[in-house]
């Protein structure tokens, strides 16, 4: 079983529903959806904006650049020029802080 890492807590999220963590040679965008957190990719796979200065609606982040749409649940590109998916990581929220499951 793959083990949890912690890379953030939720009051990183004060400013903004999406944030950026770099964890094991990745750049990753943690989204804050409803009390849920999502992990993807943070860069997008069209333009290779940071994701997590885009803007998310409900589980739709739209890319900053040319308003490519993916779901942060499952990496999917949603919307046009966008149609290669994310890579997604488990997440969840454990005691204030949230922890991503690397492999």
């Amino acid at each position: 079983m793959a083990a949890w890492t912690r890379v953030a807590a939720l009051d990183d999220f004060a400013a903004s529903d999406a944030i950026q963590v770099d964890v094991a040679g990745k750049e990753i965008a943690i989204y804050l959806v409803g009390g849920s957190v999502f992990a993807t990719a943070n860069r997008c796979t069209h333009g290779d904006a940071r994701l997590c200065d885009g803007f998310l609606e409900g589980h739709e982040i739209e890319c900053p650049h040319h308003q490519g749409r993916f779901d942060v649940r499952t990496g999917r590109a949603t919307a046009a020029p966008a149609e290669i998916a994310l890579a997604t990581w488990p997440a969840r929220i454990v005691d204030g802080r949230v922890e991503l499951q690397l492999e």
